[in-house]
Formats: structure tokens, sequence, C-alpha cells
């Protein structure tokens, strides 16, 4: 049987999603026992090759967990641009230039990302794609947890997010915060016959007002740090150029 305090320090949302109460003595203690340290976010990997599991950070660091779903509450969500002028080489560089909102570069060359000569389809290296890689990072609150997990789509699945945020979320009145979000994969195939997975999007339920109101704050709360998390090639995903060149921008 839980205690009082236990019961104060979770909320049970459709029941099963256990959402902690970010609030007082929790909130308290991560502000104490995190000041002047870096919050790291675990990633959520899409796959490969149409893999329909997501690849997730486990207890053991050498056995990540496959993951067909995922479940949780988007706290943030915004687009990141980069740039490398020197294809991968395993060292996990940043960008020569990247944005931290889809629209400004900073670095080289800088400047408006719509104008950007490599933020042009044709500029990839086989003439296809872009050079500039555009992506989207969601944060996602899972059950139990108090900090959100980082999912990185990839150009072929800005528009199945955008689709979802524009037609079952913002149409209904609703927040990305408000509701809780189901993300699976589906196998596609490009012009090409190149298969890759492509990140699907679902309400599994919808948050209760006091949940949202937590959520909403939270979400206030951890923008400044997330619009901050510097881009690596870690966010990168395998490209599939016949499919991105048919995806619109969010």
């Amino acid at each position: 049987m839980k205690s009082n305090e236990q019961e104060k320090a979770m909320t049970v949302i459709n029941g099963s999603f256990v959402l902690p109460n970010l609030e007082g003595e929790i909130a308290e203690a991560m502000d104490s026992e995190m000041e002047g340290l870096p919050i790291s976010f675990d990633r959520a990997k899409i796959p490969a090759g149409g893999g329909l599991a997501f690849e997730v950070p486990g207890e053991d660091p050498d056995s990540p967990d496959m993951l067909k779903e995922l479940v949780g509450v988007i706290v943030d969500h915004h687009p990141v641009n980069a740039y490398w002028q020197e294809k991968f080489n395993g060292q996990n560089n940043p960008p020569d230039c990247s944005s931290m909102d889809g629209k400004n570069g900073e670095g080289s060359p800088g400047g408006k990302c719509a104008s950007c000569p490599y933020n042009q389809f044709g500029s990839g290296d086989d003439g296809s794609g872009k050079a500039c890689k555009n992506m989207h990072r969601v944060y996602l609150l899972r059950s139990g947890e108090l900090i959100p997990i980082l999912l990185t789509l990839p150009p072929t699945s800005i528009k199945a997010f955008a689709d979802y945020l524009g037609k079952r979320v913002v149409s209904k009145g609703k927040r990305s915060y408000g509701v809780l979000t189901r993300v699976t994969l589906k196998k596609a195939v490009s012009s090409t016959g190149i298969q890759y997975s492509q990140a699907q999007f679902s309400v599994a339920a919808s948050l209760e007002p006091e949940a949202i109101r937590i959520m909403k704050e939270f979400s206030e709360r951890i923008k400044p740090v997330t619009r901050k998390l510097a881009i690596t090639e870690v966010d990168t995903v395998e490209e599939v150029k016949e499919a991105e060149e048919e995806v619109l921008p969010l």
C-alpha cells in the first residue's frame, strides 16, 4: 500500500501511465542536486534498413533495450539543422554550421538557413538531397521518469510528425504536452527501392487539466536546457535521399 508521500509523488494517467509530481520536493531536489551540472538525455535511435524497434539505453550500457513503441508526453520539440564539410569519420565531430531553430545558422557558412546553398535540394554529395541535414528533435517524458528521452527525427519522419500535431493535436484544441503520444515505426520504401524506418505518431490518451498544468510548467522549465543541447553526428540517422525530396518542411 502506497504512503501519502508516495501518492503525492505521482499521478496515474489512463490507469497505467505514472507521471511523477514534478513540483515540490522533487523539483527542489533536482534543482539543488543538479545545480551547475550538465543534464544529458538518453536517446531513442531509429533503426536503419526498415527496422521496427527503437534502440533505447537500458540498465546495461552494453545491451540497449529494443522497443516497438515509445509512449510519453512531448515536453519540447524543435527543428535543428546541421552541416558538416567533411564526411563522417567516426569521430562524432560537431557540425561546421548548425541551427537550433531551423532558421538561423551559426558557424561556417552561417546566416539564414532558407537562403543557404547547402540547404537546397541537389546540394548533396551525389547531386540529390541536401548537404545540410534537416532534423526535428522530440523530447518525450515516459512513465515514471524525471528526464525526457530524446528522439531525433530524420526528414523522412518529419511530415508524419507535422501531420500528427496539426490534425490530431492542435486542431483538437490541445497542445503536445496535453496528451500522451505513442510513437511507432513502419517500414517504408523509397522510389529506388531502398527500405527505411519511418516514425508514426498517435494519441494514446488525453491528460487531465491538473496533469496538463504540471506538464506545461515542466516544458517551460526544461526548454532552456533542451534548446542549448549541442548537435553531434549522433543525431543523424541513415539517409534516404530519394524519400527526403518528397518531405515538406515543418
